[in-house]
């Protein structure tokens, strides 16, 4: 990125430009050193008209501000984990149940391995895809990758 002195980066949020605490300092002192003016336009930082000024009350500001947004980024992160976990532990996360498991699995394979019926008929009957009966024998085929 290329700035001048005079030059004004603005942004629309500043969570849009930085990840975290870390960022949000690591860009204020690049503006700092190449004296590039930081505007935020979203609410509480949209008073200030620079950002990257190097006063007290700048710098106090942008702490406090940054750190609660950091706070409530860990919090998020934090419920979104636990939420996970519930989901795993139920039995719901990572997609959707198998068409076919259980005893209907069981059904479509002892088909396939000892009556030789068709995928195709085999899908049908089950009402399901061929390439989900594919995946139910995939280690009943030749030239499968396991």
């Amino acid at each position: 990125m290329s700035a001048h002195p005079g030059d004004v980066l603005t942004v629309s949020e500043l969570f849009r430009l930085c990840r975290d605490l870390v960022d949000i300092h690591q860009v204020r002192n690049w503006c700092q050193a190449r004296g590039v003016a930081l505007r935020v336009l979203s609410w509480p930082l949209s008073n200030f008209q620079n950002l990257s000024a190097n006063d007290p009350t700048t710098t106090l500001t942008i702490n406090v501000i940054t750190s609660v947004g950091q706070f409530q980024r860990d919090l998020q992160n934090e419920l979104t984990d636990e939420g996970i976990a519930a989901a795993e532990a139920e039995g719901r996360y990572r997609g959707r149940p198998p068409a076919l498991n259980g005893a209907r699995r069981d059904e479509v394979r002892t088909a396939f391995r000892d009556e030789g019926t068709s995928i195709a008929a085999l899908a049908r009957a089950h009402g399901v895809s061929r390439a989900v009966v594919r995946t139910a024998l995939a280690d009943l085929l030749p030239d499968q990758p396991s």
